[in-house]
Parts: structure tokens; sequence; C-alpha cells
């Protein structure tokens, strides 16, 4: 019965990881991560999820913190973004993950638009690059959702239920 608690806890907490990858204020996969770390640990090696495959997940979740990242960069460069308009992008991003949902979206938007007015470019172009930030950054969450998704299948299907029928 004890097994089945845990199991069920680490649901719980993958479910709450999984709301964290489009929600910045909870770090999605480094949670549910860890929950398949502590349920290895608690249950053991015969019941919990194989170091290998504790292993893939450690190298999706360095992927996701990538695509976080990368994603806000190439959709500014996408829709023509100077340096200026992408390093503003990337601050205001990194601000953002600190500050909220919204401020998630808006604030690498401001801070490309920023960047494009500082590089001399006018309203107009900004504004194009700061599109482009925003369709990175919605690019970007839905993969985080993705991985995080792969993540949890990947436990489900490598650890076995202690409610399964024998």
């Amino acid at each position: 019965m004890t097994d089945f608690f845990w199991w069920l806890g680490v649901i719980i907490v993958m479910a709450i990881g999984l709301i964290g990858t489009v929600l910045p204020v909870i770090p999605g996969t480094t949670i549910i991560l860890a929950a398949a770390i502590v349920h290895r640990i608690v249950v053991g090696p015969e019941k919990g999820m194989a170091w290998w495959g504790i292993g893939g997940l450690i190298l999706l979740t360095l992927v996701s913190y990538a695509l976080d990242f990368a994603s806000s960069y190439f959709g500014a460069k996408y829709f023509g973004a100077t340096k200026w308009g992408v390093a503003g992008a990337v601050i205001g991003g990194i601000i953002g993950i600190f500050t909220g949902f919204v401020t998630l979206l808006v604030l690498p938007i401001v801070g490309a638009i920023i960047g494009e007015i500082i590089a001399g470019k006018r309203l107009i172009s900004a504004g194009k690059a700061g599109w482009g930030t925003l369709l990175g950054t919605l690019a970007g969450m839905i993969g985080k959702a993705a991985i995080g998704l792969a993540m949890v299948s990947w436990w489900l299907l490598s650890v076995r239920s202690p409610i399964a029928f024998h």
C-alpha cells in the first residue's frame, strides 16, 4: 500500500510539473525530474525508474531549458531583430521567468522593441522584432510542455503501477 501512495504522490507532483512547463513561476521539467528521482530512491531500484532512464530525463530537462532561451532568440532573429533587439528579448525573458506568466510573454517583447529602438530602428520595425519574440516564446512554451509530457510518459511506461492487475 505504501508503494501506491508514493506512486500516486509522484503522479500529483508530475502533474504540477506539467503545469509548470507553461507557468514560469514553477520549474516544470525540474519538478518532474525530481519526482522521478525521489520515487527511485524511496521505492528502490526494482520498483523505480532505472538510472539510465533518469539520465534521459536529465537530458530532456536540460533540453527544455535550452529551448526556453533559444525560442525567444530565434523568434526575434527570424523577424529581423538586430543584436540589440535579441539582447533585449533575452533580458526581458530572463526577467519574465521570475515575475509571472503575463510578464513572461510581455517582457521579452518589450525588451526586443526597446533594443531595436536603441539600435535606431523605427517603431514598426521594432514591433516586428517584438512579434517574432512573442511567437518564439509561445513556441518555446509548447515545446517545453511537449518535453514535460514526454518525461511523464516515459516515467509511466518505465515504472510499473502498484495497482496493475496481475
